[in-house]
């Protein structure tokens, strides 16, 4: 490993001082990484309020305000300063906004310590942010065999992680046997595992009691030694239609769970509040027996991660976020674009126990939450239906580890009916 700077081994003193099972979790990067607050970031920083300001490479007015467009400026109803570079770690005040609202969404965090969010350019950034900071080459993986195809990008192309996959599904519900199976499997050391909640490409969401029983599994292989480091997807978080269903993400369960386990929360506005083009998203450190200085060096990590791959993520899009929070009319908005998916995901079960006939050409894989949910087809591979489907009945699908995804968000409630009349008849026709 090269020389590290003084500024990461500062942070890396901050770990090893009371957390250094954590310092062992980081990557050969993670251990490296830091940020930058003795260059141009800090020295700009210690100049703010100066009389002459020369520090930082923007550009204001004669009168001090940001040299901007007006034509641009028209375009957005947000403080001029929405123009100017936001910090690596996120605008402050959403960042405390989002952790506000962790406690509000989660009410089992309630009292709990965990970090301050620190802002990624949406979910996909912060699983790479993950990867650079966890992962090093070689290193094992824990996933559902039923995943988003773009974590092989993220991790193993990108970091070299190596996966190891548990069956996703036994019985009509999760399979936490077969989880903690893997996570118990091989010798004791550190552990990276990564849990999607609802899941994508199924749309499911644990149970209350697998979620208990994940976290007992969880909480036994610390118990035997494991430095376990639980990256927890939750880009689909609280978008769940039935009852019964985990309505809390897993972080409330592992965020004081054992000094051996680490959760990292990865999550966003993306899917939560509908603004896919925004790409803010947010990491959200904590592990039982964490102090201030142990969550600062996580966080710093991280944002030295952001400044050296991105500088920062766009002010405009936290702007707009920060303001949407606090406008009065939020709440009552956004439960009303749930109820919209939350009526198409009943649609769907109307309809197919409308349709008995439809077993006959797949299998409903289980799904309660999120914007998608599998079949499996019967008698046909998933990709000679969807070339059937596009071909000759004008309908898109995806597959995925020989499943047909269906993005029930993306369809009009009014077409569900004909989306799984479809997808029947195009199994039937090439089985004829």
């Amino acid at each position: 490993m090269s020389k590290i700077n003084p500024l990461a081994e500062a942070l890396n003193k901050d770990l090893q001082d009371g957390a250094p099972q954590i310092f062992d979790m980081l990557s050969t990067r993670g251990k490296s990484i830091y940020f930058p607050s003795k260059g141009i970031l800090g020295q700009t920083a210690e100049s703010k309020g100066a009389k002459i300001n020369a520090t930082i490479g923007t550009a204001f007015e004669e009168d001090g305000s940001p040299l901007a467009l007006e034509c641009m400026e028209a375009m957005v109803n947000v403080p001029s300063e929405s123009f100017l570079y936001a910090s690596s770690f996120g605008v402050q005040r959403l960042r405390e906004e989002w952790g506000r609202l962790l406690a509000v969404k989660n009410p089992g965090l309630q009292g709990k310590t965990y970090s301050l969010p620190v802002v990624t350019a949406a979910l996909t950034h912060a699983l790479s942010v993950s990867g650079y900071m966890f992962v090093d080459s070689g290193d094992t993986m824990i996933l559902p065999d039923l995943y988003w195809d773009n974590y092989d990008l993220v991790f193993s192309e990108a970091y070299g992680a190596e996966f190891s996959f548990y069956n996703t599904f036994s019985g009509g519900g999760y399979d936490v046997e077969a989880f903690s199976q893997a996570l118990r499997a091989n010798r004791a050391g550190k552990k990276i595992v990564l849990l999607n909640f609802p899941n994508n490409p199924t749309g499911y969401t644990v149970t209350e009691e697998e979620a208990k029983a994940l976290t007992v599994s969880i909480r036994q292989a610390a118990e035997e030694g494991n430095q376990v480091v639980v990256l927890l997807d939750d880009a689909y978080f609280g978008l769940v239609y039935e009852e019964g269903i985990a309505r809390e993400s897993l972080f409330s369960h592992l965020v004081d769970l054992h000094p051996n386990v680490l959760a990292v929360k990865l999550d966003g506005p993306t899917k939560e509040d509908y603004v896919w083009g925004f790409r803010v998203g947010f990491m959200t450190f904590g592990f039982r027996g964490a102090g201030d200085k142990h969550l600062k060096a996580l966080e710093n990590k991280a944002a030295g991660i952001v400044r050296g791959n991105i500088s920062n993520v766009p002010n405009l899009s936290q702007s707009i976020l920060l303001k949407g929070y606090t406008a009065p009319e939020y709440s009552a908005q956004k439960k009303q674009k749930y109820e919209i998916l939350s009526s198409r995901a009943r649609k769907i079960r109307a309809v197919l126990e409308k349709h008995p006939e439809y077993a006959q050409s797949y299998e409903i894989m289980p799904f309660n939450s999120g914007y998608f949910m599998c079949v499996k087809p019967i008698g046909v591979t998933a990709e000679a239906v969807r070339k059937e489907l596009l071909t000759n009945f004008d309908t898109g699908v995806i597959v995925l580890s020989g499943l047909i995804r269906l993005a029930f968000s993306s369809v009009p409630t009014d077409r569900i009916e004909e989306l799984f009349e479809n997808l029947h008849a195009a199994i039937q026709t090439l089985r004829r």
